[in-house]
């Protein structure tokens, strides 16, 4: 007798850890770790101009607009980044005027080369400033028409590797070169990838926290598939807006039983959306699990002085407490509302401080578990044919 099946039984951590380690053979961005920074430093330290513009959308801008979000107020930089990504007009105007163009380098980044967005506005920029070797440089694949391009008009050239995703791609060419230009430690990025990825391949706290919380993602994704990232603090809302794209790009796919899966991400920020999504959060469906995110060190003493308030003297408690500790205790408040009701999933990330590790090791957890989370999902990670199918789309109604 012979008896196929393709019946999928809750996989071990044995099991899926050995399936992480034959994926790492071929998905590039586990092994971003191991990349040489000396050819992204030596680039970097050349660079004259005082305004670096990245154009590229998606997994091109939003991992570098994270980590540069997270630590730009924090650094003495001269130079300063600019992000043109969207096709709205207003946007490409509004922050065009703000940069001088004859002292700009333009970073083209664009996987496949041909990215409707990043071209377009490619093309315009073409049409306000000269483009030329001298202010350009290309980040795409190696044989992409784009790099042909480069070639052409002599520019210099970074490669993104084939089997590096572009919302995996943060901590490739992608992230680590304009960061690199404008003054950020890359490698204390390194250093901070690697600290994750050593404790997750090594079996330490790392790959303990992401299988717990994978499974649990998992196991109980028909009744929390909504997955709430809580940040708290302003500079995090890079990192939201990166996770989104991760999480909803990489897990909204169809399994191999042909069974359509998925979790959604919502990220917002504390404690703004204390006085909106906590309240929905609190009283609300139980449909969602709820991620807190808590920076130990802001690297800043502003204090809330002691200023005489006639009627409000009953807040005089607030008197010389640090801004830092206060919206630590408004997020300490927040986890404590939630875990006393009991029914609401709920887990808290502390990041070390304002530097360059933290925000690094935290983006390269977060690539980890939704990896796992693929594996348990038993999907790729990897692909995005419900994106595909929108970019074909659009390609034949622009040229009908």
């Amino acid at each position: 007798m012979n008896y196929q099946d393709n019946y999928n039984p809750s996989i071990s951590d044995t099991k899926l850890f050995n399936e992480i380690l034959k994926e790492k053979e071929s998905i590039g961005y586990y092994n971003l770790v191991q990349q040489d920074m000396k050819k992204y430093k030596e680039y970097a330290k050349d660079v004259k101009q005082k305004h670096i513009v990245v154009i590229g959308i998606g997994g091109s801008t939003l991992g570098t607009y994270a980590i540069y979000k997270f630590l730009k107020h924090s650094k003495d930089l001269e130079k300063k980044l600019h992000f043109l990504e969207t096709t709205d007009p207003i946007d490409i105007q509004s922050k065009i005027e703000a940069i001088d163009l004859e002292d700009t380098l333009f970073v083209i980044i664009s996987k496949s080369g041909t990215t409707v967005e990043t071209i377009s506005i490619f093309k315009y920029i073409n049409s306000l400033v000269e483009i030329s070797k001298d202010n350009t440089l290309v980040i795409t694949e190696s044989d992409s028409k784009l790099y042909a391009y480069a070639q052409l008009h002599q520019m210099k050239t970074f490669e993104i590797p084939k089997n590096v995703g572009g919302r995996f791609s943060v901590f490739s060419a992608v992230g680590l070169l304009p960061l690199a230009i404008v003054g950020i430690d890359i490698d204390a990025i390194l250093r901070g990838i690697k600290k994750a990825h050593d404790s997750f391949f090594e079996k330490h706290n790392v790959y303990k926290n992401i299988m717990k919380k994978a499974r649990f993602f998992v196991e109980y994704k028909n009744s929390f598939n909504i997955n709430v990232v809580f940040s708290y603090s302003s500079r995090l809302e890079g990192f939201n807006k990166w996770y989104i794209q991760l999480w909803g790009e990489s897990l909204g796919k169809v399994d191999i039983n042909a069974t359509r899966q998925g979790l959604t991400p919502v990220g917002i920020i504390g404690p703004v959306d204390q006085h909106s999504f906590l309240q929905l959060i609190v009283e609300g469906k139980r449909d969602k699990t709820v991620t807190v995110i808590k920076v130990n060190d802001f690297d800043t003493k502003l204090k809330i002085p002691k200023v005489e308030l006639v009627g409000l003297e009953e807040l005089e408690y607030l008197d010389d407490l640090e801004f830092a500790k206060l919206i630590n205790k408004q997020a300490d408040a927040t986890i404590e509302s939630i875990n006393r009701l009991g029914d609401i999933p709920c887990d808290v990330i502390t990041i070390d401080g304002v530097n360059e590790a933290a925000i690094a090791s935290l983006m390269y957890e977060y690539e980890l578990l939704t990896s796992v989370c693929a594996k348990f999902m038993y999907i790729n990670a990897y692909n995005q044919p419900g994106v595909e199918s929108g970019k074909i789309i659009l390609k034949k109604k622009l040229q009908g």
